[in-house]
């Protein structure tokens, strides 16, 4: 797949709530997943341990309220997607989370992801 076919899936399976299919299937298995500084697991290296992350991630949300994927910009091998979700999580509340997503890809397959959000006070 090119750059804009990974990012077409991408899109597709997060407005279905299929992400850990998107990782399953999109991602390389030596993914670099960096979150905002000072964030938890802020840099995480390798398929395994981006999808416990991810799984984790999952398990502190309470209740999903809905969320927004929009079309992805894609320029080479990069792409990049803004992303929305109304979540409540265990024991903090309801958030309502704005961020955009950069991807690197190479061979296909996602190599790199960056976000970019405000951090909670």
């Amino acid at each position: 797949m090119n750059t804009q076919e990974v990012a077409n899936r991408l899109v597709e399976l997060c407005r279905k709530g299929e992400n850990m299919q998107a990782l399953k299937e999109l991602y390389a298995d030596n993914i670099v997943s960096k979150e905002m500084p000072g964030a938890p697991n802020a840099v995480v290296t390798g398929k395994e341990a981006v999808t416990k992350k991810s799984q984790d991630w999952y398990a502190s949300v309470e209740e999903f309220h809905g969320g927004e994927v929009s079309e992805p910009v894609v320029a080479e091998n990069h792409f990049t997607c803004k992303m929305k979700m109304d979540c409540t999580f265990k024991g903090q509340g309801r958030m309502q989370i704005e961020e955009l997503a950069i991807y690197n890809v190479n061979n296909g397959k996602i190599v790199e992801e960056q976000f970019f959000y405000s951090m909670p006070n």
